[in-house]
């Protein structure tokens, strides 16, 4: 039985851990308390003793491979990007909820309908904490999701930390502590590929805190990109602004710098590569391929979502929401629109397959 020294070996020395937190996750939600996130993010032991050589955190990490057809089976995968039952562009049609999220703020209106049906208790999403980062939050109520809204310039907060009340790890999780007595918690889950795929590989299982989590809502990844202090200073060289300049950030094809004065800098991704997360090199999902539903701006106009739909639960909750919450580009507009968009997530899913298997035969190249 493998363990988490043997992730320690085969992922983290190597430098391929997403720091998804899941292995983490399933071990604090059962109270074993051998593992933890450090500072960084980056897993660890808490307490090597505690350990009791289980194997799961080992078969949940999206960077092992023994959980792929099972987890494949279990969302109906194929080839070449997963299971796509269709193809969208939206919006939302409250203006408030497009003006705070990003694109056309469909994923923010989508969990305020679950939320106001009462489909869900909360969601598990990433809230601003400074300018250049942001942390995981629970989200209870319509102003909390809303506050969560937008692209931050940090990675996309991990779920660290499960407790058996199914929250996220955050530095506030004191505040949660009233949510540890609430049983039988719906959740709706928004973070990348990587995370979901762990979260996935979890149901496989039946392990806790999948159980809990009743929506996947997935988020098309180039790649995480971190903001450091040398690295906004590159950024600012790169597109001859400063971040005092700056009133929005979003990404799509390139790094979008919206400024004051309405002014873009536009950013190809290629020059951003001394800023990704080493990690990101090998992941090979661009578009959440195990998701309910996939969200991103590639592909759509300014304002607008492009959502791919993956599974009956992700079609059902866009068709009771359409009309209510969220509104369809009129296809007279652009009878092509939709088919453009599902084509170029596509490209950039095979450009991210083709990516990331090249950096594995270099690094395969390198330990020979």
């Amino acid at each position: 039985m493998k363990t988490f020294s043997h992730l320690i070996e085969e992922v983290q020395d190597k430098g391929l851990c997403h720091h998804c937190g899941g292995c983490v996750a399933f071990c604090t939600a059962i109270n074993y308390g051998a593992l933890e996130s450090g500072e960084d993010g980056r897993p660890r032991y808490r307490d090597q003793e505690k350990c009791i050589e289980c194997g799961i955190c080992y078969s949940i990490c999206p960077e092992i491979r023994e959980l792929d057809e099972e987890t494949k089976n279990l969302v109906s995968w194929s080839a070449p990007m997963g299971c796509i039952m269709g193809t969208t562009v939206a919006r939302a049609i409250d203006p408030e909820v497009r003006s705070r999220g990003t694109d056309g703020g469909v994923v923010t209106a989508l969990l305020l309908h679950l939320f106001g049906r009462g489909h869900i208790d909360a969601a598990i999403v990433s809230k601003k904490a400074t300018p250049f980062q942001r942390q995981p939050w629970l989200a209870f109520s319509r102003d909390e999701i809303i506050a969560a809204a937008g692209f931050h310039f940090d990675t996309v907060a991990s779920l660290n930390h499960f407790s058996q009340t199914y929250t996220t790890y955050s530095p506030s999780i004191v505040k949660l502590k009233d949510v540890a007595k609430t049983p039988r918690m719906r959740v709706a889950f928004v973070g990348t590929p990587c995370q979901i795929n762990t979260i996935r590989r979890m149901e496989v299982l039946g392990v806790v805190p999948s159980d809990a989590i009743k929506f996947r809502f997935g988020l098309f990844c180039a790649g995480n990109f971190q903001f450091g202090q040398e690295e906004r200073r590159r950024l600012e060289e790169i597109g001859n602004f400063t971040w005092a300049e700056v009133s929005k950030v979003n990404l799509k094809e390139e790094l979008l710098i919206h400024l004051h004065n309405r002014e873009v800098r536009c950013i190809p991704l290629e020059r951003l590569e001394f800023m990704k997360r080493y990690a990101c090199r090998f992941c090979d999902d661009y578009a959440a391929e195990y998701a309910d539903l996939s969200f991103g701006g590639l592909g759509a106009p300014e304002g607008w979502t492009t959502v791919v739909t993956r599974t009956p639960l992700g079609q059902a909750l866009m068709g009771r929401a359409s009309g209510v919450n969220i509104e369809v580009s009129p296809r007279r507009e652009n009878p092509l629109l939709t088919s453009q968009a599902a084509a170029k997530v596509l490209e950039w899913s095979e450009k991210k397959k083709q990516s990331a298997a090249q950096h594995f035969q270099e690094l395969e190249k390198q330990a020979i």
